[in-house]
């Protein structure tokens, strides 16, 4: 979007581009940048001091996993952790002290094992997982479940769409989703295979996750470029996928030509077990 500029905003622009420090704003610097409309990013929301948030990579499937807690008690969730990293996970719990209560799955994961079952042996967890992706697990959800940890809450929303079985998890208090790959930062999952459908997965973004407050944090599955999270007000503006309309954005989707997922045939079929499979302690 251009911004037509009048003799006052140039004016204030100049006046702000000749300070002897130019990339340094102060607040009311900002607010005057604000006034003029060059800037209209909402208020960032701050984590509060008892919930700690730890984002966790692995980088052979571009995944990241949440590690997520309450600091007075000690209880913690993790969302989409990997197999090949649960030993990781498992320590790190350890290390801080917490109880890791559930190993969430924000759907039925194609390009990596999930890590529910092994972190279930390591630590005791119960694995977790949406009803309608078919797929064995400890607890199943559907929308409106609430998953507690400590004094903290979970909402959980399904939005189907790259997988019957995809669930996005709302923490209202701490303002942010963990979409998995409903939305990934300006792009969103393929729909050309488990049950993948380009109408349900824009319906599902339009109608649950922009109807959000804009200065949700959006925290997906995964990410390929090194960017960490977004926000509802980006996407709605600038995934360059979601912001089409309903028709242009299924003719993008079904003319993607994305080559078939590498690791889906071992992936799936594990990943129907969710957390309940044998696997190898070493």
């Amino acid at each position: 979007m251009r911004i037509a500029m009048g003799p006052s905003m140039l004016s204030a622009l100049k006046r702000l581009s000749t300070r002897r420090s130019p990339t340094i704003f102060s607040s009311n610097h900002i607010r005057s940048l604000s006034s003029l409309g060059v800037m209209s990013l909402p208020e960032r929301q701050p984590f509060s001091p008892d919930f700690f948030f730890r984002q966790l990579f692995d980088g052979e499937s571009s995944t990241y996993s949440y590690l997520l807690a309450d600091l007075k008690n000690g209880e913690a969730v993790i969302i989409d952790p990997v197999l090949e990293q649960a030993k990781r996970d498992a320590q790190l719990v350890k290390d801080l002290g917490f109880e890791l209560k559930y190993a969430i799955n924000t759907h039925m994961h194609a390009d990596h094992i999930t890590g529910s079952g092994w972190l279930r042996q390591l630590t005791g967890c119960q694995s977790v997982i949406a009803a309608a992706s078919g797929a064995k697990a400890d607890r199943h959800l559907k929308e409106g479940d609430r998953i507690k940890f400590g004094t903290h809450v979970i909402d959980t929303l399904a939005t189907p769409g790259h997988t019957n079985g995809c669930m996005s998890y709302v923490i209202k208090d701490q303002a942010c989703i963990f979409t998995g790959d409903t939305i990934l930062i300006r792009g969103c999952g393929r729909t050309d295979f488990q049950e993948g459908s380009p109408r349900n997965l824009y319906e599902n973004v339009h109608q649950k996750i922009f109807t959000l407050p804009e200065n949700y944090r959006i925290y997906p599955a995964h990410d390929y470029k090194g960017q960490l999270e977004s926000s509802v007000w980006e996407e709605k503006r600038y995934n360059p996928r979601l912001t089409k309309d309903l028709e242009e954005f299924i003719k993008i989707m079904d003319n993607l030509n994305l080559p078939y997922p590498k690791k889906i045939d071992a992936s799936v079929p594990a990943n129907r077990e969710c957390g309940v499979y044998d696997i190898p302690k070493e």
